[in-house]
């Protein structure tokens, strides 16, 4: 059995993309900040009859949680296969860049991306074990370079400034890991679930967490033949 960690699994996508791998039959790591709360979301999923599924506790932006928790799973597996970086914030909006408080920027570049880099740099050991590991980097639309300067641009992603370019950030990171690992058989890529109705946008989203959990799961179990360094949604491949 495969074993996958997902960051921020005990609440929208991320639960969703776990419970979906778990029915595929791969051994969940349900990664949760709030231990409490990532044992919570384990039980509804025992509920439903899937015991292939574990809780880490894993907090993305604490450089120490990270070291425990990779040291905690080292304990546990000999490999990981699949780490999906799902674990983000929103941060308070609106987020216009010539007025958002500096201290709200790190404070949200610190989650979404610098937590994607550490986590994964400390989890590298066990994924190099992994006959073909695999890192899904869940990104946004919104942190496309080629939308935020698009003419159709909403003006309702003043509200995420900040929130966006820490995706663009994070995208960034897929292309360099991926060109850094070329020549393996590391698959490396980002994702956008699209506008998806979660905590993180107040439930505005259109698409339900099964529809934006459905790309992310799709690029996790892709196979050795799989692209890399590339940017998808749930219709192919999204524009940087």
């Amino acid at each position: 059995m495969k074993n996958v960690l997902i960051t921020g699994a005990n609440q929208g996508i991320g639960f969703e993309v776990a419970k979906q791998m778990a029915q595929l039959g791969y051994y969940v790591y349900l990664g949760s900040r709030d231990e409490q709360k990532g044992l919570t979301a384990a039980n509804e999923l025992y509920n439903e009859g899937l015991t292939n599924i574990e809780v880490l506790k894993i907090d993305v932006s604490d450089l120490e949680s990270v070291r425990n928790a990779a040291s905690t799973l080292q304990s546990k597996v000999e490999a990981l296969d699949i780490l999906i970086n799902n674990a983000a914030i929103a941060g308070p909006q609106p987020q216009k860049i010539s007025a958002c408080d500096i201290t709200t920027i790190k404070e949200i570049f610190n989650t979404n991306y610098f937590g994607p880099i550490q986590t994964t740099q400390h989890f590298l050991p066990l994924l190099k074990k992994a006959p073909l590991p695999v890192i899904v980097n869940v990104s946004s639309e919104l942190g496309s370079l080629t939308m935020q300067t698009s003419e159709s641009r909403s003006p309702n992603w003043d509200n995420y400034h900040v929130y966006g370019a820490t995706k663009t950030a994070l995208n960034t990171f897929t292309i360099n890991l991926a060109h850094e690992m070329r020549g393996t058989k590391f698959r490396i890529n980002s994702v956008t679930p699209g506008y998806t109705a979660t905590n993180l946008n107040n439930f505005a989203g259109f698409k339900t967490v099964a529809e934006g959990a459905k790309p992310i799961v799709q690029l996790a179990t892709i196979g050795e033949d799989g692209p890399t360094g590339r940017f998808f949604c749930q219709e192919g491949e999204f524009p940087w």
